[in-house]
């Protein structure tokens, strides 16, 4: 028989940032001693070579069904933004939960149609389509193509003569909001290479309306990402309402509208919060955004439905130390999980083997990479640490596996998948 060990979380001191707490219900053998505070089935962990990633399979279906219920009964279509984590077991799973796919590249295109998405719930971002791009969107009857310069709607419109059909698009609109994230990740400033300025915005409108094979379905917007505050999208809400109000005094109704994505998730805390506040996010739009009869409006989230359900693993393979610092070398690197060195983003480092409550040092934890660069955390209090500890990088089930490379000839990790009924193990 499995007993179940219930472990409360702390409760979010502030309304503000856009996380949600949960109690998680943790399925455990009796015969198992080994599973530790923080969630990791220490069995499959031990048994499978490091580095790998971790997916929690339970934290994935609760996300997606908290989507769910937020967006039950209003005109809203979330989609899956599968650049943020393309592997194609958690693709079948965000299929299978009814989202479509937002798609950057032709490879996208065909994973998600082999993963099972409705070719009509997709949409197409990038403003580099190719030609073979295009066309392989066209093919497949996709439900949008987000445009994003006039050179892309007339190529758009040329190669849909070419092929005797009429292409759906959105316009990628740039509102010149700062969604105050990192510099790498903001989108939607006039200064970013994203999007169609709002002030050629009419005449582009105008352009696309007299094109005979551009069927023009709505405005698209995308601030930036890992946003966790709620007033960039109230200004977003609020652009979009003096645009529909413009448009309006036009005559011209736009079917749909796409707000993008870039909800952020808890890097801190992620044991407390592994699910982002969702009625916030959602609630924010159902009461800001003023839709007109008969428009949907459209989300394309990524990280905010994978990102906390995923952990990279590795073990420690040398504990060394030097004049100033002392480091934890481990056989994982930025190759495996490119992150850190590329947005100095933080990741939370938890020791999996150390007993709870063991005495701490201070440490930089490293990878093998001949890169200064390869550097997961800075002066770190962590459990004092040991050659062959097992070591825990937590919520990096988005933009780590799917960044992953082999510089330094370096194998790509392995992933294993967990949840309270099986167990499935596969290598990428």
């Amino acid at each position: 028989m499995a007993r179940l060990l219930n472990t409360s979380h702390l409760a979010l001191h502030s309304g503000i940032r856009l996380f949600t707490d949960r109690t998680t219900k943790i399925r455990i053998k009796e015969m198992d001693k080994t599973l530790l505070q923080h969630g990791f089935d220490m069995n499959l962990v031990e048994q499978t070579a490091t580095p790998f990633y971790y997916y929690d399979m339970d934290i994935l279906s609760e996300t997606l069904q908290e989507i769910q219920r937020q967006t039950r009964g209003y005109p809203f279509t979330v989609h899956y933004a599968l650049k943020a984590n393309g592997n194609p077991h958690i693709l079948k799973v965000i299929a299978n939960h009814g989202l479509g796919a937002d798609l950057v590249s032709g490879g996208e295109v065909k994973a998600a149609i082999e993963a099972g998405f409705d070719p009509k719930e997709m949409t197409f971002s990038g403003v580099g389509k190719t030609d073979w791009e295009i066309k392989l969107g066209l093919e497949n009857n996709m439900g949008c193509f987000n445009v994003e310069s006039i050179p892309e709607l007339e190529i758009i419109n040329q190669l849909a003569a070419e092929m005797g059909m009429k292409a759906n698009i959105a316009f990628r609109v740039n509102p010149d909001i700062d969604a105050h994230t990192h510099k790498y990740i903001t989108t939607g400033t006039a200064d970013n290479k994203f999007g169609i300025g709002i002030e050629v915005l009419e005449q582009t409108v105008m352009h696309a309306l007299a094109l005979p094979n551009i069927h023009l379905r709505g405005l698209h917007f995308h601030i930036g990402s890992q946003i966790t505050m709620m007033q960039p999208y109230a200004m977003l809400c609020d652009t979009i309402n003096d645009l529909l109000d413009f448009y309006d005094e036009r005559g011209i109704h736009f079917e749909m509208i796409n707000v993008g994505g870039g909800l952020g998730i808890d890097y801190t805390e992620p044991d407390q919060h592994p699910i982002p506040d969702f009625d916030q996010y959602f609630g924010t739009f159902k009461r800001q955004l003023r839709l007109r009869p008969g428009q949907r409006l459209h989300f394309e989230l990524g990280r905010a439905i994978v990102g906390g359900c995923g952990s990279l693993i590795s073990r420690i393979t040398f504990v060394k130390e030097s004049r100033n610092k002392r480091f934890i070398i481990l056989d994982a690197g930025m190759t495996d999980l490119i992150r850190p060195a590329l947005y100095q983003a933080h990741h939370e480092v938890q020791n999996l083997t150390a007993e709870p409550g063991s005495p701490t040092k201070t440490y930089d934890v490293v990878g093998p990479v001949c890169e200064s660069s390869d550097v997961f955390a800075q002066d770190r209090a962590l459990p004092v640490s040991h050659r062959g500890d097992i070591v825990a990088i937590r919520s990096a089930g988005a933009y780590g596996e799917s960044m992953a490379s082999q510089y330094n000839m370096r194998q790509l990790p392995s992933c294993v998948f967990a949840n309270d009924k099986y167990y499935k193990k596969s290598r990428i």
